[in-house]
């Protein structure tokens, strides 16, 4: 439920409507607005709580009207929240209509290759820096990560370079161990149903970098970034990293860019598509990461390496240096043709 205040309404006649809710048993979120406020009810209400409340609401004084969000997540709407959520890290803003880059290797594999890696994202001017140092990988005998040892790395190149660092956590157990050395915690694609894990994220305070399943719908990626934010963490970037291909024999997935403005639309959530890992080839990554740009995105990342041939893991799909600066470059002119700032 939404309540929108008349314009002009007085802070009083806002703290009026919020205590009503609240003696409802309900926990009001207050949403100001350019010119007006909102209020939302972030709560399935059965009939008899929702007809009391609309008309109860309804009839105080500096209230313009009672809605019902017509979407099963609420916080994640744009119903509930009109403005762009911008996510600040460090001096980063995502989503504030910019478009942010975000690069690195898919392993962190040791403080020489990190490092050297960082300094190449550093150099090209792109701000977040990206790297697992826990991998969910589909067989059990291929590289799983430095673990700790690799956030320690990560946390030492972040502070040597100023860059702002991402990793990726598998379980809600460890998401005090990641948050104490990244800046934002990304949840990956294998996790993105995985509740508990999602509500630990939300409770951590962290910025959340939440990547689209393979299979997910529209309406199954929103609920999970509900999740997040249901804990009281506004902070949730969305990643589309591409779904599952009809056809396997060309690309590892299908980047779904169609998804971009229909989450634009649909939330105020920031949105950054991921074409590594949307086509799992190396030479399709700049094309893509350029449509993502058209298409609206706040952002893309991309996985690079300083020896991609030597990569313990997605070497396939990364880019050596001088690729991953050919794409900085020409997002940095394709931007300046349509009036977006990288």
């Amino acid at each position: 439920m939404i309540i929108v205040m008349q314009l002009g309404a007085s802070p009083d006649q806002i703290e009026a409507v919020a205590a009503a809710i609240k003696a409802k048993g309900l926990e009001p979120l207050v949403l100001p607005g350019e010119d007006r406020t909102a209020i939302g009810i972030p709560a399935t209400l059965n009939n008899d709580l929702r007809t009391d409340l609309e008309a109860q609401i309804g009839a105080m004084e500096g209230v313009s009207k009672v809605t019902q969000t017509s979407r099963p997540y609420k916080l994640a709407s744009r119903e509930f929240h009109r403005e762009d959520t911008v996510v600040r890290v460090k001096d980063v803003a995502i989503g504030d209509g910019s478009f942010v880059i975000m690069g690195g290797p898919c392993s962190v594999e040791s403080y020489e290759q990190f490092s050297q890696a960082a300094q190449v994202v550093k150099r090209t001017g792109a701000t977040v820096l990206r790297g697992g140092a826990f991998k969910p990988r589909t067989s059990p005998y291929a590289f799983q990560g430095l673990a700790e040892e690799g956030l320690r790395i990560m946390q030492r190149v972040g502070d040597e370079t100023g860059l702002v660092t991402i990793s990726e956590v598998m379980s809600g157990d460890l998401v005090p161990l990641v948050a104490r050395y990244v800046d934002i915690l990304q949840i990956g694609a294998r996790s993105m149903q995985n509740f508990p894990l999602l509500i630990e994220a939300g409770r951590s305070g962290k910025p959340v970098f939440l990547k689209r399943g393979p299979s997910a719908t529209i309406d199954e990626f929103l609920l999970a970034a509900e999740y997040v934010l249901s804990q009281g963490n506004p902070n949730v970037i969305l990643c589309e990293r591409g779904v599952m291909p009809v056809d396997r024999s060309y690309t590892r997935n299908t980047l779904d860019l169609s998804a971009i403005p229909v989450l634009k639309e649909h939330t105020h959530l920031p949105v950054i598509a991921d074409p590594s890992h949307g086509t799992g080839v190396a030479k399709y990554v700049l094309p893509m990461a350029k449509a993502a740009m058209v298409a609206g995105a706040d952002g893309v990342m991309v996985e690079m390496h300083p020896n991609p041939k030597e990569a313990l893991s997605d070497g396939s799909q990364a880019l050596t240096s001088d690729q991953f600066e050919r794409v900085v470059t020409e997002l940095r002119t394709l931007g300046t043709a349509v009036g977006i700032s990288v």
